[in-house]
């Protein structure tokens, strides 16, 4: 690890580990076999009389063979990758050798029948993300937004001054604006879910060719689309050229990425009223703030959200931007840009770790809050102008713009003055006087 090139497999291989399974070199290959797999099987399932005489024993062996590949299986396929140049055919030809291992000889050449590389890849990839997304991104996703949750319910009373071009505006309340962020993410999350998870499976170029001049009497397309959507739960994107257009896979990166802009958001507050002195973070015993001045407890974690989440939305960025763009039916730009997936992942899941660990060690310093609404009595002169509009007042703006624009000076004291002067019923200053920077919170 100290001589890794990237820190997701170096200083954050720790972090990351979850998303191994899925986009590790030994991820990608384990999904290969087991498309492979499947797909013969499927092929058994069709009735080829080619395949007539297969056992079930057989099958099962078959089976195994991807439930428990293992890295032993995955360094076979590299080093039959060595010799080949290609990492598909590498699949192919360790398959074969365990057809001769299992007595199924005379059935190896249906192992890869009638396809091409990117019918495996334009299958795997899909389904290795999908099966990430599931298992890893969105139980972490969960966590983070029942902290935001838990943390807008507690605080949602708690009176907190806003800031609007970072002057001081209309109060609210600090556990309403983290709410904010939480509908936001849920939102997001909502589009995400819906976007398909589009596998390409054609042949060559995208029609089946090979498999209906050797099968014309079997409904090829159909088999594939069963193939695709019923076996291994994806959706068939059809007519494709001999890659999978990855319009789809854009969407779910950019919809990835706005719920890491979201967070980016969140993060920058967090650390903004941390600077603000709204909050104070927890000392662990031993860390370090700064090399040089003692003193210091820096809002890292949130800054290590932000940076994680920023370098993934700039892959994620890429591969929308690139992977739908291909010359003619196929260049192979896509396959090596693709082999990144897991890269803007990792690093989204660092900003999720970073983030629910700088969350949980954050305090309410709720009598700073209380200073600065009391110290910026000028935001009722909003809520009074309001209630002179409703009373008929003339110029009820002018006359609070006169009283607070530019003066720090207003206070409780002032206000009074300033309503008790005015030419209005003596409940109307009554009302006005109950209007206070900590109860002017609207809904």
């Amino acid at each position: 690890m100290l001589q890794a090139i990237s820190p997701i497999d170096g200083r954050y291989a720790s972090k990351t580990q979850e998303l191994a399974p899925f986009f590790s070199e030994f991820g990608l290959i384990k999904y290969r076999v087991l498309i492979e797999v499947q797909y013969f099987l499927q092929l058994v399932e069709l009735g080829l009389p080619q395949l007539d005489g297969i056992t079930s024993d057989q099958l099962d062996q078959l089976e195994r063979l991807t439930n428990q590949f293992s890295v032993e299986d995955a360094a076979r396929i590299k080093e039959i990758e060595r010799t080949t140049n290609h990492d598909v055919k590498a699949v192919e030809y360790f398959l074969k050798e365990a057809f001769d291992r299992i007595g199924m000889s005379d059935y190896k050449e249906f192992i890869h029948f009638g396809l091409t590389s990117q019918d495996i890849n334009n299958t795997s990839v899909p389904l290795m993300l999908k099966h990430a997304l599931e298992n890893v991104y969105y139980p972490f996703l969960q966590e983070v937004m029942e902290k935001l949750d838990e943390m807008a319910g507690i605080w949602a009373s708690v009176p907190m001054l806003a800031r609007t071009h970072g002057q001081p505006a209309t109060p609210t309340s600090l556990g309403r604006e983290i709410d904010v962020f939480s509908v936001r993410v849920k939102n997001q999350l909502k589009q995400l879910e819906v976007v398909p998870h589009s596998a390409k499976f054609g042949g060559a170029t995208g029609n089946l060719n090979a498999h209906h001049v050797a099968f014309p009497h079997i409904d090829w397309h159909q088999f594939a689309t069963s193939f695709v959507e019923e076996t291994l739960g994806l959706h068939r994107s059809f007519p494709t050229t001999q890659i999978e257009h990855y319009d789809n896979l854009a969407a779910t990166c950019m919809a990835l990425s706005r719920i890491n802009t979201i967070l980016v958001d969140f993060a920058r507050d967090i650390w903004t009223y941390i600077s603000m002195e709204y909050f104070n973070q927890k000392v662990v015993a031993g860390e370090v703030g700064s090399s040089a001045m003692p003193h210091k407890v820096n809002p890292i974690d949130f800054e290590n959200a932000e940076g994680n989440f920023g370098i993934a939305n700039a892959i994620f960025g890429h591969l929308a931007a690139k992977l739908p763009i291909s010359r003619l039916q196929r260049d192979l730009t896509d396959s090596t840009v693709i082999r990144n997936l897991g890269v803007p992942l990792g690093h989204t899941l660092i900003g999720f770790k970073s983030l629910l660990k700088g969350m949980s060690k954050i305090n309410l310093n709720q009598s700073k809050l209380a200073a600065d609404l009391e110290a910026n009595w000028m935001v009722v002169a909003e809520a009074i102008q309001n209630v002179l509009r409703r009373e008929g007042f003339d110029q009820p703006y002018e006359a609070l713009k006169g009283l607070t624009r530019g003066n720090d000076k207003i206070g409780e004291k002032e206000i009074h003055q300033f309503i008790n002067g005015l030419q209005v019923p003596a409940k109307i200053k009554t009302e006005l006087k109950a209007i206070r920077p900590d109860n002017y919170l609207g809904r």
